[in-house]
């Protein structure tokens, strides 16, 4: 393939030193979900690197520079492709890395330049741009189904006021459990917030952007802050660690200036409440729970405390810790889109997270990510071992029905 453009352009002045300072000393394949399931070296964290080094040399090495670019070996533009969509782009290489590549940000960027040169993304996340188009949602669900049928009808939604709440897509549409929760305990709280109609509150973007595939973004992007800025927003809610990440991140900059409101993660807003007296759990709950923290909340956002301070907070609980929690959590397979195409890896990674929660003699699976809770579902399935698996503000308005009846049912 004729070299047209550098493979540099899609590049930060950080990520060209980072792909210059890797050593390939394989600290980050102990830490990598797609070598543990696979153990694939092709794929691995040092191998793509090493691969797209070898496609900078072809547009900006000294023999380009003196003769101009040269063809671009086909085959391994198509092994460098397969390889970085098959990442789960969760950070954990890394989180562990030696040099302190920031890489849940530099495979992102790969896959951009893939785009630009039609070689990404791979199988269905292709579709996305369009299905995101039409429906405004990456699964291609109705706008009118997507608060339906889980939002509590007892559960007051202002026109306008301070704080916001953000369902998102995978929830609204995947794990109904998990957004229903948190809209009971939203309105257990008591402090007013706001909504967008459902045909409003439209993909935040982070498929596309993880994906590589930018194009609709900026019209994504301005479509919410703008809904929400008519509604007086001064704080968005969202309990998804992927859309946390990408409007805390990226938001501004696609929006071109500050955001007028702040992002939390619902659990940051939870613990808040419960420290101030405005949310109190009596219930007890004499269970063992382990909790996995989402590699775009603990890594990404760094949110790893408030969940756990919501957890402690449940009189009788005792919380459990997987051996890799916080910033270096194991990823359960959800991540990056690659669970649309590599749905073998995601399987067995959702697997393994089932099996040490089982190990670690667990009652309860305590997540806090929707495509964790639909991805880590579908893995227990005919598994060998079962666990409960609850959202983490599933639990909490479970315990808070059984408190006061009809105030959060719906």
């Amino acid at each position: 393939m004729k070299n047209e453009r550098s493979f540099t352009e899609e590049l930060s002045s950080r990520q060209m030193l980072e792909i210059d300072a890797c050593t390939q000393c394989g600290e980050c394949l102990k830490h990598c979900p797609v070598q543990d399931v696979t153990g694939n070296p092709s794929v691995s964290p040092p191998e793509k690197i090493r691969m797209f080094r070898e496609l900078i040399r072809s547009t900006d090495g000294l023999k380009a520079r003196l003769f101009g670019p040269g063809e671009a070996n086909r085959k391994l533009l198509d092994d460098f492709a397969r390889a970085v969509y098959e990442c789960t782009t969760c950070g954990a290489c890394g989180q562990n890395c030696p040099v302190g590549i920031f890489t849940q940000r530099l495979w992102p960027a790969l896959r951009k330049e893939m785009v630009k040169r039609g070689l990404g993304p791979i199988g269905v996340q292709a579709n996305l741009p369009k299905v995101v188009k039409n429906s405004g949602n990456p699964y291609d669900k109705p706008a009118n189904d997507r608060y339906r049928p889980w939002f509590p009808e007892h559960v007051a939604v202002a026109e306008k006021a301070d704080m916001a709440y953000y369902a998102g897509c995978t929830g609204a549409y995947e794990a109904q459990p998990m957004v229903r929760g948190d809209a009971l305990v939203l309105g257990a709280i008591g402090e007013p917030f706001t909504m967008l109609p459902p045909e409003e509150e439209v993909c935040c973007g982070f498929p596309l952007f993880i994906t590589g595939q930018h194009d609709l973004l900026k019209e994504l992007v301005d479509r919410l802050v703008e809904g929400y800025r008519a509604r007086g927003v001064r704080t968005l809610v969202c309990s998804c660690p992927c859309c946390v990440n990408i409007m805390s991140r990226d938001w501004p900059a696609i929006y071109g200036q500050a955001l007028p409101f702040a992002i939390r993660h619902i659990s940051q807003y939870v613990a808040s409440s419960i420290r101030a007296g405005k949310l109190k759990l009596n219930k007890e709950l004499r269970e063992r729970v382990i909790y996995h923290d989402p590699c775009y909340l603990s890594r990404g956002v760094g949110v790893i405390e408030e969940p756990r301070e919501v957890l402690r907070s449940i009189p009788g609980i005792t919380l459990l810790e997987f051996e890799r929690n916080g910033l270096n959590s194991r990823c359960c397979g959800s991540g990056g889109a690659a669970r649309k195409v590599f749905h073998e890896n995601a399987i067995k990674m959702g697997r393994q997270t089932i099996d040490e929660a089982v190990e670690k003699k667990a009652d309860r699976l305590i997540l806090s990510c929707p495509a964790c809770y639909a991805k880590v579902n579908e893995a227990m399935q005919g598994h060998d071992r079962q666990i409960r698996i609850t959202d983490i503000m599933e639990l909490v308005a479970e315990l808070l029905k059984e408190n006061e009846g009809e105030k959060v049912g719906g």
